[in-house]
């Protein structure tokens, strides 16, 4: 199997703004802190870490200067409006699976952003050899479990009372998966930009 390596920066349209797509580097902290801090809440609940706070942060730049994290940050107008992380397990029995995480702000939402920042994932997996991605959110997320479903992700898992909120509502966590090379193989066939449709 071939597969193409990503290059950054790149420009895609989301809605009708042009979106920078590139590599998060440690210089990004201050602007993660700010896209982070504007989120809902409730966003944050599915996610291994409270991106609010610095110290989390400089844990999420640490694993990406250690191979665990592969980070593409969207960019409109030098504001972060939106992530995908690929997180990879470095234990060998697990290395093949990712989790999956994409954030978008609010202004952004409901433009296609989040279906573009998951096929750069997707092929960013692909290079580095990820066979299957799965993602969490919470089961009141109806709109992104309908776009992740949509994406071809199916659910695998249901974990009742998973995650508290700060107010102490349990709320269940929806673990979805989806197989890397059936997204190499519509790729293949249609096109990277196709490969969801």
């Amino acid at each position: 199997m071939t597969v193409d390596v990503r290059t950054y920066p790149v420009t895609h349209k989301a809605g009708n703004k042009d979106v920078i797509l590139r590599l998060m580097t440690a210089g990004d902290k201050a602007g993660i802190l700010a896209f982070a801090r504007a989120l809902p809440e409730h966003d944050l609940l599915f996610l291994r870490r409270d991106i609010t706070e610095d110290s989390a942060v400089d844990d999420w730049v640490a694993e990406m200067n250690s191979g665990e994290i592969v980070t593409i940050l969207a960019e409109y107008k030098g504001d972060i409006v939106g992530y995908a992380t690929i997180h990879r397990s470095l234990l060998r029995w697990t290395a093949h699976v990712a989790e999956l995480r994409v954030m978008v702000a609010e202004s952004m939402r409901g433009a296609g952003l989040g279906r573009v920042l998951t096929q750069e994932a997707f092929a960013n997996a692909l290079a580095g050899g990820i066979e299957k991605m799965v993602a969490q959110m919470t089961l009141d997320q109806k709109g992104a479990i309908a776009t992740f479903e949509g994406l071809g992700f199916r659910p695998e898992a249901l974990l009742r009372d998973q995650v508290k909120d700060r107010q102490g509502n349990k709320h269940d966590l929806l673990v979805l998966s989806h197989e890397v090379a059936k997204f190499e193989a519509q790729r293949a066939a249609y096109g990277v930009g196709q490969a969801f449709e």
